[in-house]
């Protein structure tokens, strides 16, 4: 029946074109049944045996194919959300713009979708599909068939519709070949689908970094003039894309073409601003970042966006506060002011949850405090709840080749000392920052100002002086 399917697609010229989708069979694609979870085989049989049809779609299919293991199953139905809920007990509709059922099975959440139309914003016809003049799509509610469905996925990969009941791929724009050539190409006129949705933008090149797969021509060629389209994005979407493009694993690869494509002053105007003038110090600091967070996800370790976030902004934060020193300034004050400065102008691109804003402004408030070793203080600061993150920001920076005079090296023995040797520590650097007494001039006498020591110990120390 489904190879009797017709699907709509727009051709290079903008035309519509009809076109059946090829149907792969088992020996050409290689999956089965149990390629996919339990939970998403489940809600397939159950819709299937309400009268619906249903598939698993994009990029769980994609991934499949590459031989990965996805993370989530997504499941594609003509049945309404409505329809799906009353399926499932433990299931609840959520989205306004789009609006998708998430499906409890087990421990395990499958995230249903209603096949989606085209619709057409002149006639006024869709009240549930709407597009603003410009073409950006502000709600996508209008449901279609499997055709128009397909006809409305972003990237031909992810145009693959798996029938787990038969065991066959459904293919409607060519992604099964393009998979094989390691190719993303968007489906449909570039510029009509990049106006529709601009985060398609950044997902171009999210995949092209976590697929490792080359930019067909005409979708490559478009993106650097269509960047501007970000701006129509709400900040709190854009904090979600940035969770997604920096947190899979692949964040140095897409750092990097996010600049190749002249995107990433679009999500960080500052930063980017900054590196346009950095002489590499700058550069090499986030990408060490980068590479340490992808390290940290391969090998299934925790990561925090607060200390990304406090990484990619940190060259704005730094510099602004040297300006502010330059000034007159305290440098407490410098980087305190910096840092809310930058910070409340951030927010206007990529909204900052307080639950990440608040932790990375005590990391950077940190990289002065653990310059302050003396007396108690450095006891003090190993019970600050952001110590461990503060402290690996040090090390980070020295990584990149910041001279912090050993401030790292200190805090890494610190840490491992008993409480003897700890203590000898904080009375080393105490004496070592004691001021010579100063010679008299003039055969005039001083007042001494006291010991040096006590001025010195609200002094921030000489590696975070010369930062």
């Amino acid at each position: 029946m489904l190879k009797r399917l017709k699907n709509i697609f727009f051709g290079k010229s903008g035309t519509v074109a009809e076109q059946e989708p090829l149907v792969i069979p088992p020996s050409k694609h290689g999956l089965s049944p149990e390629s996919i979870s339990k939970g998403a085989r489940n809600v397939v049989e159950v819709l299937e045996g309400a009268g619906f049809q249903a598939f698993l779609v994009g990029g769980c299919v994609r991934d499949l194919l590459l031989g990965h293991h996805p993370k989530d199953f997504d499941v594609a139905t003509n049945a309404t959300p409505e329809q799906v809920k009353l399926l499932f007990r433990r299931s609840r509709i959520i989205g306004r713009r789009f609006r998708i059922v998430h499906v409890h099975m087990g421990r395990e959440m499958v995230e249903v979708t209603t096949f989606r139309a085209h619709h057409d914003s002149e006639s006024g016809s869709h009240t549930d599909g709407v597009k603003t003049a410009q073409g950006l799509l502000l709600r996508d509610n209008v449901f279609g068939d499997i055709g128009e469905d397909a006809s409305r996925r972003d990237f031909t990969v992810n145009a693959l519709y798996y029938h787990p009941t038969d065991n066959t791929i459904y293919d409607y724009a060519s992604g099964f070949e393009h998979i094989q050539e390691r190719k993303l190409r968007i489906l449909g006129v570039p510029e009509t689908r990049f106006r529709e949705d601009p985060v398609r933008l950044l997902r171009a090149v999210r995949f092209a970094a976590k697929l490792n797969f080359e930019l067909e021509q005409q979708t490559e060629e478009y993106i650097r003039p269509h960047g501007h389209l970000l701006a129509e994005v709400p900040p709190a979407r854009l904090f979600d894309e940035f969770l997604k493009l920096f947190l899979s694993g692949h964040a140095l690869k897409t750092f990097q073409l996010l600049q190749h494509y002249q995107l990433l002053g679009y999500l960080f105007p500052e930063t980017d601003s900054q590196l346009k003038y950095d002489e590499g110090f700058y550069r090499r600091f986030i990408e060490q970042a980068l590479i340490n967070t992808d390290h940290r996800i391969i090998t299934n370790m925790r990561v925090t966006p607060a200390f990304l976030l406090a990484a990619l902004l940190w060259p704005a934060v730094k510099e602004l506060s040297r300006k502010l020193e330059r000034e007159g300034t305290a440098p407490i004050h410098a980087l305190n002011q910096a840092a809310a400065m930058v910070s409340a102008r951030q927010v206007e691109r990529i909204a900052l949850p307080r639950r990440y804003s608040q932790p990375m402004k005590e990391i950077w408030d940190l990289q002065l405090r653990l310059g302050r070793r003396s007396g108690n203080r450095a006891l003090q600061l190993l019970e600050h709840p952001r110590f461990r993150a503060g402290y690996d920001f040090v090390l980070l920076r020295e990584q990149a080749g910041e001279d912090l005079a050993g401030l790292g090296q200190w805090w890494t023995r610190f840490q491992e000392a008993n409480p003897e040797l700890q203590s000898q520590m904080m009375t080393s650097v105490q004496d070592s920052r004691k001021r010579p007494k100063r010679r008299r001039r003039s055969g005039r006498s001083r007042k001494s100002s006291g010991s040096g020591s006590a001025q010195t110990d609200i002094a921030p120390s000489s590696a975070t002086d010369n930062d």
